[in-house]
């Protein structure tokens, strides 16, 4: 077997190699991001918001009840994980 078939063959590998390791490390980037945002609305925004309300009391001011929490899905369906 020609030498240089082997090196073209094990650069490509390697190649593909990186490329995938890529793909994998963004997709799991972004359902982490996606995990963190869910996770701050959902469990610590009330908390803030009781907070605040709680601030404007004791200072007089009247607040509005605070906006309802909706996820808008871009592509109409959720995302599933990859593995």
């Amino acid at each position: 077997m020609n030498p240089y078939w082997i090196a073209g063959a094990a650069s490509l590998l390697l190649q593909f190699v990186l490329f995938a390791r890529w793909v994998y490390r963004r997709t799991r980037d972004d359902e982490i991001q996606r995990a963190f945002v869910r996770d701050m609305a959902l469990n610590h925004l009330p908390h803030l918001y009781a907070g605040l309300r709680r601030m404007a009391q004791k200072l007089g001011v009247e607040l509005d009840d605070p906006p309802s929490i909706r996820f808008l899905e871009l592509n109409g369906e959720r995302r599933k994980p990859l593995w």
